[in-house]
């Protein structure tokens, strides 16, 4: 059965221009979009199979991430059903030379892993066997959708 620690992932991406609204921060759906990249790379690090996007619960955007910081998108699987994967995405604005992270936008998502034929498959059950998977696993389940 897949730990916790083997889901979670960080990617990052340098906002360039090309990533930027007229205000010359991201674009909320270039943020969007590296979350459910991320979030779908964790359930399928989960579940061993393609996973696809079933829900994306309220989108938080608490802070812009202006051109020429970097978006670091940390996730994890918290939670799994019979096909359905619980996945905890956050995104920090990240400066490239000091390295400081500030918070910027938080999502809880929910994916379905789908078998060669496109059809719903079953997952593993989730475990949590560290410390640090626990503490992870009990800030998505206190802090997530109700």
């Amino acid at each position: 059965m897949p730990d916790l620690m083997d889901t979670y992932l960080e990617n990052r991406w340098m906002v360039q221009p090309n990533h930027a609204n007229n205000l010359e921060t991201a674009h909320g759906g270039n943020v969007l979009k590296w979350m459910d990249e991320v979030g779908a790379m964790c359930a399928m690090r989960f579940s061993g199979e393609t996973a696809v996007t079933a829900h994306m619960d309220e989108v938080n955007f608490r802070r812009p991430i202006p051109v020429g910081d970097t978006a670091l998108v940390k996730g994890y699987v918290y939670g799994a059903g019979r096909t359905s994967i619980d996945v905890r995405t956050r995104v920090f604005r990240e400066d490239p030379r000091r390295g400081t992270q500030e918070l910027t936008t938080e999502s809880y998502m929910v994916f379905v892993a789908i078998d060669d034929d496109r059809e719903p498959t079953h997952v593993p059950d989730l475990t949590v066997s560290s410390e640090r998977g626990a503490e992870l696993r009990e800030e998505a389940l206190t802090d997530g959708p109700s």
